[in-house]
């Protein structure tokens, strides 16, 4: 770790970062990872483990196989579909675990489904020991059960470690009224209520992740990972994005 870094007082001390599989894809040539992006991806999350930051990775599917539009667009059953999102974020978190590790970052890969030859198994107490000793811990499998997003990962896994927050980082730079991408005039929030959010039916979070947070008071930071430097600033303090708090 950058000794130099560690001069810099962070905000947050354990973090849960959540980064959709989509991110990874390629624009031009739609191959599932890319890796200019995995390599971009990974240097921001070694930025971070620099700071001395404990950091928990949920990496989403989506990229690969996603288990709903599988289940309305590929005729497979919704359960089987979940169960191929799931081995999904199994492929993405042995991509950055690799990319990481290149980067001389310790990394483990910690899988809600038993595969012993690829990741270990999840125990909460293995995990937090993982954190203490400073090694970036990349949660896959999702859940371990179908009907549950990652984004209910990040927000269960969050909660189970005792993180300070969610960081979740997508391809837009944070919270709109309405879809920024559709609407010139989307007014964009710097912060908001849990409750308020709710009752604007903003799209933070699917609804049983964004219920797990409110009812433990977990924040919830969304901002863009398109912008350079973004994680790291997230976790500096700086004005980014929109805290759901």
């Amino acid at each position: 770790m950058d000794a130099s870094a560690q001069g810099n007082k962070t905000r947050y001390k354990r973090i849960v970062l959540k980064i959709s599989g989509e991110v990874l894809r390629s624009p031009e040539s739609g191959e599932p990872i890319d890796g200019t992006i995995l390599h971009r991806v990974s240097q921001e999350i070694k930025s971070v483990y620099e700071l001395g930051v404990e950091i928990g990775l949920v990496v989403g599917g989506g990229n690969i196989f996603r288990g709903l539009s599988g289940a309305e667009k590929r005729g497979v059953a919704r359960t089987t579909g979940d169960y191929m999102g799931m081995l999904a974020t199994v492929i993405n978190g042995m991509a950055l675990m690799d990319c990481l590790e290149k980067m001389n970052v310790p990394v483990r890969v910690v899988s809600a489904i038993e595969m012993n030859r690829v990741a270990e198994p999840y125990i909460l107490r293995r995990v937090t020991r993982h954190l203490e000793k400073q090694r970036v811990v990349i949660f896959v499998g999702g859940t371990g059960n179908p009907y549950f997003s990652t984004d209910t990962t990040a927000s269960l896994r969050a909660n189970e470690i005792g993180a300070e927050a969610i960081l979740k980082a997508t391809k837009v730079d944070g919270v709109y009224n309405k879809d920024p991408m559709l609407h010139e005039d989307a007014v964009k929030y710097d912060e908001i209520g849990y409750s308020e959010a709710l009752k604007l039916r903003l799209k933070v979070m699917d609804a049983t992740a964004f219920a797990m947070c409110m009812e433990n008071n977990m924040p919830i930071l969304v901002f863009s990972l398109n912008e350079p430097g973004s994680i790291r600033r997230a976790v500096l303090g700086d004005k980014i994005g929109t805290l759901v708090h």
